[in-house]
């Protein structure tokens, strides 16, 4: 969780960096698209990686004498449990207003005048009736499982024949590019993540960039119609940014998006530079972190310092035993350089038990083992081990064979 954050937090640092340079190199519509990097970034740690051969050292067995009085009958509660509760009654509220904000919306929807309906038909015939709707907040676009276009009653007398073309054309550009969807994922997305202040420094920026790329797309269509569009905007009547709603205009965006008409000279070929390089990038962020533990891979492999291991083997959890709970836990251990346990990672596939007690017990004592690190170039390096952690009802300490071992670590080449 905690790495899909951070990787989560560099994509909106590097969106937030780069959206305006793309901006003016490629076109609002690819600069648009870089929004998608911090979704895809904080992805990448739940991806399969690639396989990744790790050394898989003897098992260590767990009997039931090994077990103390004092030990604890399941594993302590984590200390991030609290902080993953307040998360989660931020991120209900936050959804809340959500619903609730989307919920008065559509009850102040009406069906559109026959008259204003016949005006609409005339000015822009591809327009689908069906999608229209009369609403105060109009012009506006509202997602809904088949998106609508909300019209204000004034609508026919606010605008003249030649503006009401251009504003219902740039409402059904929003409906063709999914735009209605795309809003709603984001106000999702801030909502889950209330409590980081980049979440909410990108939200008025990403309807922005969405503004821009609309804008554009409406005028490739519309070329000769330029100066009538900026002038549309400068007659409208800006609105505040209201959740899962895209207005025609919002207040702040209106600089930013006369500025835009006026100097977007950008051709089809910078345009599809720009999509190619955003889809290149992100592909090759993503094959960099699957290789990633390739690249970690040493050459020799880190061994146990069975001296001080053997006074530290794992304790039966005495609830484990009244549950007659057993199996193997496949431990991830990365050791530090100097022989010490950085992290100690729980391998579902590998292991034969999802036990929390024995997962527990096995991580503790593995916590406090020592190892003898990997050696490269004569230096020792940080690296990787695997280690099976039996726990037998039935066993006793020393019954594995040198057979079994080879025979449990073939079964377990490939960890992802």
């Amino acid at each position: 969780m905690l790495a899909s954050l951070i990787d989560l937090s560099a994509g909106l640092l590097l969106v937030l960096a780069l959206r305006k340079p793309a901006r003016r190199l490629f076109g609002a519509g690819p600069a648009f698209t870089l929004w998608l990097w911090p979704v895809l970034l904080g992805a990448l740690p739940w991806l399969p990686m690639l396989p990744v051969s790790w050394h898989v050292l003897p098992p260590v067995i767990a009997m039931p004498a090994a077990f103390a009085a004092s030990a604890p009958l399941a594993p302590a509660v984590s200390g991030s449990v609290p902080w993953m509760a307040l998360w989660l009654v931020g991120a209900v509220l936050a959804l809340l207003r959500l619903v609730l904000a989307y919920a008065r919306l559509r009850r102040r929807c009406r069906p559109l005048p026959p008259e204003l309906l016949a005006h609409c038909r005339h000015e822009h015939p591809s327009l689908d009736p069906r999608r229209l709707r009369l609403h105060p907040q109009g012009p506006a676009v509202l997602w809904s499982w088949h998106s609508l276009i909300l019209l204000p009653a004034d609508f026919a007398s606010r605008f003249g024949t030649e503006q009401r073309a251009l504003v219902l054309a740039h409402e059904q550009t929003h409906l063709t590019r999914r735009d209605p969807l795309w809003s709603v994922l984001a106000e999702v997305l801030s909502a889950l993540l209330w409590f980081h202040p980049l979440a909410w420094l990108a939200l008025p920026r990403f309807r922005l960039d969405q503004e821009l790329a609309c804008d554009e797309r409406t005028l490739r269509r519309h070329a000769h119609d330029a100066g009538s569009y900026a002038r549309t905007l400068l007659a409208s009547t800006g609105m505040d940014a209201a959740p899962v709603l895209i207005p025609w205009l919002a207040e702040p965006q209106l600089k930013e998006r006369l500025m835009m008409i006026r100097r977007d000279r950008t051709t089809t070929a910078r345009r599809l530079a720009g999509y190619l390089g955003a889809v290149l990038f992100i592909a090759g962020v993503g094959l960099a972190a699957q290789a990633a533990p390739l690249a970690n891979e040493p050459s020799a492999k880190a061994t146990q310092d069975l001296q001080v291991n053997t006074r530290m083997q794992p304790r039966y959890p005495k609830a484990s035993i009244i549950n007659k709970e057993q199996g193997t836990v496949v431990l991830k251990v990365l050791v530090h350089p100097d022989g010490s346990v950085k992290t100690v990672d729980y391998d579902p596939k590998a292991s034969t038990t999802t036990s929390a007690n024995l997962i527990a017990a096995a991580s503790d004592a593995a916590m406090q083992w020592r190892f003898h690190p990997a050696m490269k170039n004569g230096q020792p390096i940080e690296s990787y081990a695997l280690v099976p952690v039996k726990f037998s009802l039935h066993e006793l300490p020393g019954t594995t064979t040198k057979d079994e071992t080879e025979k449990m670590a073939a079964e377990m080449p490939q960890i992802h």
